[in-house]
């Protein structure tokens, strides 16, 4: 934490209600140094999430998609500008309670699974259930993303769907308040891609959870209650689509 700066307001134990702000970024800037050469990944991104909502962040490679998530996810820090999540300034906030926000509040989704292969799904999802506050049961999380048959199956037993799956089990059977997902489909084929987009319209749609999803792929953007397309570190556009689409229904 920067001297002088004052220790970010405790974050609310309860979770959001629905259309409570739950991130706000303002000037949002991230420079990268490499060498005597800086590589700008946000250029002043201003930004409202509120709980409750499926954002889709659009936009193709080296958009800024990534930086903008991991901080929000407090998995970085920007160079300048604020992030808040809730009452709490992300920007200042020490690396310990930044742990404390990721393992309470932050469920991760990310391209590749990261399943520990020894361990079955069910154990899985109970690594993280063992060091949350108030987690649902493993079973409950595998249900709800449609694997309740697939509980003691090894990740090398599960198609690469069915292991994103189990990923966003993990991720939300700690009751997050925030579901952070980087390219979930990346790695799958159109039709498995679709059956994890259900899975994350079902969390959003019956736990309530922010949910944040990355993609390049336009497709995908039709399922969100709101669209964010950036370029080259910057906002180029803030849409609202008017009636969403159910995942079911996309193809690319």
């Amino acid at each position: 934490m920067m001297k002088g700066m004052p220790n970010p307001a405790p974050i609310p134990s309860a979770p959001p209600r629905q259309g409570e702000s739950v991130f706000r970024a303002r000037g949002l800037t991230k420079v990268y140094r490499m060498g005597e050469v800086e590589v700008h990944a946000l250029r002043g991104i201003d930004l409202e999430l509120s709980a409750s909502e499926l954002v889709v962040l659009l936009g193709p490679s080296g958009s800024g998609k990534s930086t903008l998530l991991n901080i929000l996810g407090g998995l970085d820090t920007a160079t300048a500008g604020t992030a808040h999540y809730r009452d709490m300034d992300l920007s200042h906030a020490t690396e310990r309670q930044l742990t404390d926000y990721r393992r309470h509040h932050v469920g991760f989704v990310f391209q590749f699974y990261n399943l520990i292969p020894s361990l079955t799904a069910r154990e899985n999802v109970s690594a993280v259930t063992e060091i949350a506050r108030a987690p649902m049961r493993p079973e409950e999380a595998l249900g709800l993303v449609g694997l309740g048959e697939r509980l003691d199956h090894f990740p090398a037993q599960l198609s690469g769907g069915e292991q994103q799956r189990v990923a966003i089990a993990r991720a939300i059977a700690k009751n997050p308040a925030v579901l952070l997902c980087d390219e979930p489909t990346g790695a799958l084929d159109s039709q498995t891609g679709v059956v994890v987009l259900e899975a994350l319209e079902k969390v959003n749609r019956e736990l309530g959870t922010l949910t944040v999803l990355i993609t390049h792929n336009v497709g995908i953007a039709d399922m969100a209650d709101r669209v964010i397309r950036l370029s080259d570190g910057r906002i180029t556009e803030v849409r609202a689509n008017p009636a969403k689409r159910a995942a079911r229904e996309l193809s690319w």
